[in-house]
């Protein structure tokens, strides 16, 4: 950390700075991540990624620090610290920042972390995340999970998309945390933050509980033991749309710590739940700009395709990245090493931050030889000049190849558009034949219904004419008769 820095804190508070409430306020000062106090050591902060001391303050005594950090505990806090030798708090300073804390034993004596947590949520173009990760706000259900070593900006990136999520969707939000962090405000949505120790007993709990309180969107602040990992499956399998965290690298290295969370005997029944309710796994790390001025978020985005959830269902969890790797246009999943790449071309970061933060190094000097092929002449150590006439020829070629192909691109979707404008016309011209043809079935129909009753009418003018003929018959019959009578008696 810059000495200025320091030198500007401990100005502003105009005041040695001995108490819990300054340091904190020193530290969101000067832009330091986290707080460290230990005993005989003065304070310490992370500054950039990098720990160093606040030099100018004195060393901390073990009563020092107990002095501070005590004072801060609730009653049921000091009684968890007597218990488990540790404990996770949450605290704020008033005009400051909000802060997570952990209080631990550490050669038996107390010391404590804090990190900072801002009170406003920050937006996605402020954290550079991508806006690929909007496209989990807006499922109906199932799990998302957030995943990375501790420090890689978890928990911020989780309260971007339930900050988003309020602001967006009118549903009911429930979050699950251990301490409460960020404190989100009603909006579209309404949200209800309950804090384990607080507010409720445990994640497993409080999420059975939830599951009473007509929740649609759920989040748990980490899922940290098998209950917490079967309960939270069990509440995105009902409907619920549920973010956690996970301290893992990967996504595949995600599903396996979920599924060795289980016995043997059950983990073939977990493959085939995760296959259907798990949405997508991002896994994070913050590496260093170029220059090293803040850091900048590195991911890997997962999205359960039907390939993907199909390689769970199965067990071949080795072959997802191959199939993240392959999946970037379509379904805009990424992994760490593209991830870095991209940062690596846009100039965020240095070749030697790429090569250090890389999950497979091998692989990211492969494909930036690839992207770069004069990258290895120059030692690995810059880009390509600017000042390199040949580099501008090179983009040039490139410019071209990219024109050629948005012409065939185009035309294609010209051909698309006609095709569809022919099909169009057929469908108008079908279905004005079936107009057509409905009009002349009515027309038949009442000509049928016409005929039906010229038929009926002519019927019953041809019963009554032969009823008029079977009388006159019977008439002439009587007269016939009676004068074959008369003819016999005088003849």
């Amino acid at each position: 950390m810059e000495e200025k820095q320091v030198r500007d804190g401990r100005e502003k508070e105009g005041k040695f700075l001995n108490e819990l409430d300054n340091l904190l306020s020193v530290m969101y000062k000067i832009g330091a991540s986290d707080l460290h106090l230990k005993p005989m050591r003065p304070p310490l902060v992370r500054v950039n990624g990098d720990i160093s001391e606040l030099s100018d303050y004195k060393v901390l005594k073990p009563e020092d620090i107990e002095r501070m950090v005590l004072k801060i505990l609730r009653p049921h806090q000091k009684r968890k610290l007597e218990e488990r030798l540790s404990v996770d708090i949450g605290y704020g300073v008033r005009g400051i920042a909000r802060f997570r804390g952990n209080i631990y034993v550490q050669r038996g004596t107390l010391a404590a972390s804090f990190r900072i947590i801002p009170y406003k949520v920050q937006s996605m173009e402020e954290l550079e995340l991508p806006d690929t990760l909007l496209d989990f706000c807006s499922l109906p259900m199932g799990l998302v999970l957030v995943t990375g070593p501790t420090g890689s900006g978890k928990s911020t990136t989780l309260a971007v998309l339930i900050n988003y999520i309020a602001r967006t969707r009118p549903v009911h939000i429930i979050t699950i945390e251990d301490p409460i962090e960020f404190l989100f405000h009603d909006n579209k949505a309404t949200i209800a933050q309950r804090e384990v120790g607080t507010d409720t007993i445990s994640f497993a709990e409080a999420l059975r509980n939830a599951m009473r309180q007509d929740p649609d969107v759920i989040m748990v602040g980490e899922m940290r033991d098998l209950e917490t990992i079967a309960t939270t499956i069990t509440a995105a399998e009902t409907g619920h749309l549920v973010f956690s965290t996970l301290h893992t690298n990967s996504a595949a290295q995600t599903i396996d710590r979920i599924l060795d969370a289980f016995p043997p005997q059950q983990q073939k029944q977990v493959r085939s739940q995760l296959a259907q309710i798990l949405k997508g796994v991002v896994s994070m790390k913050l590496v260093t700009r170029k220059g090293g001025k803040g850091r900048v978020p590195a991911m890997e985005i997962m999205k359960t395709s039907p390939r993907i959830a199909e390689l769970i269902e199965k067990g071949n969890i080795a072959d997802i990245p191959e199939e993240i790797e392959k999946s970037v246009e379509y379904y805009r999943m990424q992994t760490m090493n593209q991830s870095l790449l991209a940062l690596l071309v846009y100039g965020t970061i240095s070749i030697d931050e790429a090569m250090r933060q890389s999950p497979d190094p091998e692989d990211l000097s492969l494909k930036m030889r690839k992207m770069f092929p004069r990258l290895e002449q120059k030692g690995g150590e810059e880009m390509p000049s600017t000042a390199d006439f040949s580099e501008i020829l090179k983009l040039q070629e490139y410019r071209k190849l990219y024109e050629e192909q948005e012409e065939k691109h185009n035309l294609q979707l010209m051909e698309k558009d006609q095709e569809i404008s022919m099909l169009k016309q057929e469908i108008a011209s079908k279905e004005q034949e079936i107009v057509q043809l409905k009009k002349r079935m009515e027309d038949m129909k009442k000509e049928m219904e016409k005929m039906r009753g010229d038929f009926k009418r002519l019927r019953e003018e041809a019963q009554q004419r032969i009823d008029k003929l079977m009388a006159r018959i019977r008439e002439l019959n009587r007269k016939l008769e009676g004068g074959d009578r008369k003819s016999g008696l005088f003849g």
